[in-house]
């Protein structure tokens, strides 16, 4: 006995070592860090240097909190942030030691309007009378849209060059649905509300058809426009080059104007060093866009009046809220100490959201309002701030749009799965046994019923009556109009504008300028909200496979069909009463 007590004591005690190693090892790696990432840590940027622009990994509105364990690890996700690569892009300008920048866009990840956010960037850059100089082994239509803006264009002789239009993919999934008896019970209000129309149809409505044709080309319009700009062609001449399909070969692209050489990176290189006045054979010196940052650091500890810019990104649902999810619970706790903050002089929220759950949106919606009667409070809009993201901007003071943001699609709906037809096939069949009539509610294992189908259309239509006066109160608009622009339509940043959901068309910093100059600021510091907590579980949940991805049924169900019976609560089924953006809309 005494020898199992002496055996588990040791195990205990290494066990208990090893912790505190770990631990040790954590702060050790986490100071080195700080040291190292530390603004004021005395990076420079050599002379007659480039700051190297390579936009071919993810760009997201907020770089994720990856902490230090996780990249000890190895398991931090590499993305970029908008505010970094605008902010790398801004002190470049008057960095005396950056002569120009070395660009490449082959492949965008990243949204329409943070892309033109990025452009706009540059077009500033190119002020200060320095270069920049693109370059792509194959440019897609949007990494060409961004390159556009250099001064000169390089593809590689044998590269692609994509110029096509704009077109936007919808799938339908209704007979998919009958095959293998899993469906979507849909309740909708608005005649553009059409999220649920693939569950319902196998071909797009003419309400939905127009919709997206009408967004398509008003976005088309922007681009084309600021492409013909750049290169000195008539907008009607991108237009006659795509109908008649004249870029097929990289030689093309040169002779439409598009491209100014056809050359490998190689040589691409050596045309940089000709442009700094460097031999051939001597080094080309780049900076990263970290390393641009940490030169000159934004930050002034000295001031004490403070912008807090909330970063609200993803779908909206009822839950605390992660850095891709927007929730009432992180999000409504961050609103109200900005509220109490003395040193936050105004808020800018950037929404980045297709929208969600409607009792979240509106918890949402009323701590900025409380918020409002603080303090200034605009939002920037990002790619996408619509339904649910529209709902929770329309109370602000200001709301800013790029051109190329998709927003509006005022309309409410409810999508709850059903998958009596699968277990009915596989021999599975339910029984009800209640104290009262109604008193299961819905199941997916049998029909809706009558009376919560009834119950359910009269919270809709409480729920869209809420919205429309949300938009009534916060934009100063009449019925007649909110209605007009309403039910489900999705409009452009360009056309929200025109009808009144939006104030100015700008990006994230133009948003930051209009709440510096609305809190009667001259000088301010930016800080980033909301604040996640990280702790040993989450950070290991990224390293090891999830108990739940890959391996249950669902996997081979389409996308759309699949996240909606994710995001249904059974217990709940009220809470599927959703303010989403009526398709998941790719334009490519």
């Amino acid at each position: 006995m005494n020898f199992l007590k002496s055996f588990f004591a040791s195990i205990l005690g290494t066990l208990t070592a090893l912790v505190l190693f770990l631990v040790i090892l954590l702060l050790l790696i986490s100071g080195i860090a700080s040291l190292i990432n530390s603004p004021s840590g005395g990076t420079t940027v050599r002379q007659n240097s480039v700051l190297e622009l390579d936009l071919n990994i993810p760009i997201v509105d907020r770089t994720p909190s990856f902490d230090e364990f996780q990249r000890f690890l190895g398991i931090d996700e590499e993305v970029l942030g908008l505010p970094e690569i605008i902010s790398a892009i801004d002190k470049a300008s008057t960095n005396n030691n950056i002569e120009g920048i070395r660009l490449r866009t082959d492949f965008m990840d990243a949204g329409w309007a943070q892309t033109r956010s990025i452009r706009n960037a540059l077009k500033h850059f190119k002020k200060s009378g320095k270069f920049i100089y693109a370059y792509g082994d194959i440019f897609s239509q949007k990494g060409y849209y961004l390159a556009s803006v250099s001064d000169s264009i390089f593809l590689n002789p044998v590269g692609i060059l994509e110029f096509k239009g704009l077109a936007s993919e919808v799938l339908y999934y209704k007979d998919f649905q009958d095959e293998y008896g899993i469906k979507m019970e849909v309740i909708r209000h608005g005649k553009y509300k059409s999220a649920v129309e693939p569950y319902l149809e196998n071909e797009m409505s003419s309400n939905n058809r127009y919709q997206i044709k009408t967004l398509l080309n008003d976005i088309w319009e922007t681009v084309r426009e600021e492409i013909a700009l750049e290169r000195n062609l008539d907008p009607i001449t991108i237009d006659e080059i795509i109908n008649n399909q004249r870029i097929v070969v990289p030689e093309d692209g040169i002779k439409e104007k598009l491209i100014d050489g056809l050359v490998y990176e190689d040589d691409f290189d050596q045309r940089i060093k000709m442009q700094l006045e460097i031999s051939s054979d001597q080094e080309l010196n780049s900076s990263s866009i970290a390393e641009v940052n940490r030169a000159t650091s934004t930050y002034d500890s000295s001031i004490t009046d403070r912008i807090a810019v909330v970063f609200a990104r993803g779908p909206i649902l009822y839950g605390e809220g992660t850095e891709s999810m927007i929730a009432q619970g992180v999000f409504v706790e961050t609103l109200q100490e900005l509220a109490e903050d003395e040193w936050i002089k105004a808020v800018v929220l950037r929404v980045e959201s297709p929208g969600g759950n409607a009792l979240t949106s509106d918890l949402l919606w009323r701590a900025i309002e409380n918020l409002k009667t603080k303090k200034p409070v605009l939002v920037s809009m990002g790619n996408v701030a619509a339904s649910g993201g529209y709902y929770i901007a329309a109370g602000a003071d200001q709301i800013f749009a790029d051109p190329l943001t998709i927003t509006g699609s005022i309309g409410v709906f409810a999508s709850l799965p059903n998958i009596r037809g699968m277990t009915k096939k596989l021999g599975i069949h339910a029984q009800t046994v209640e104290t009262h009539q109604n008193a299961l509610g819905y199941s997916f294992f049998q029909p809706i019923s009558d009376s919560f189908k009834a119950r359910t259309i009269k919270s809709i239509e409480n729920t869209y009556t809420n919205f429309k006066q949300r938009i009534i109160d916060g934009r100063g608009l009449t019925p007649e109009a909110v209605e007009e622009i309403a039910q489900g339509r999705v409009w452009s940043g360009k056309q929200a504008q025109k009808i009144g959901l939006v104030d100015h068309l700008g990006g994230l910093q133009e948003t930051i300028a209009a709440a510096a100059k609305a809190a009667d600021l001259e000088v301010y510091n930016t800080v980033d909200y909301p604040n996640f907590e990280e702790n040993l579980e989450s950070v290991l949940s990224e390293a090891l496979p999830s108990l739940q991805s890959n391996t249950t049924w669902m996997h081979w169900v389409p996308k759309n069909l699949r996240q909606q019976l994710q995001h249904t609560d059974p217990k709940n089924p009220l809470l599927s009463i959703q303010m989403l953006i009526p398709f998941d809309l790719s334009i490519e």
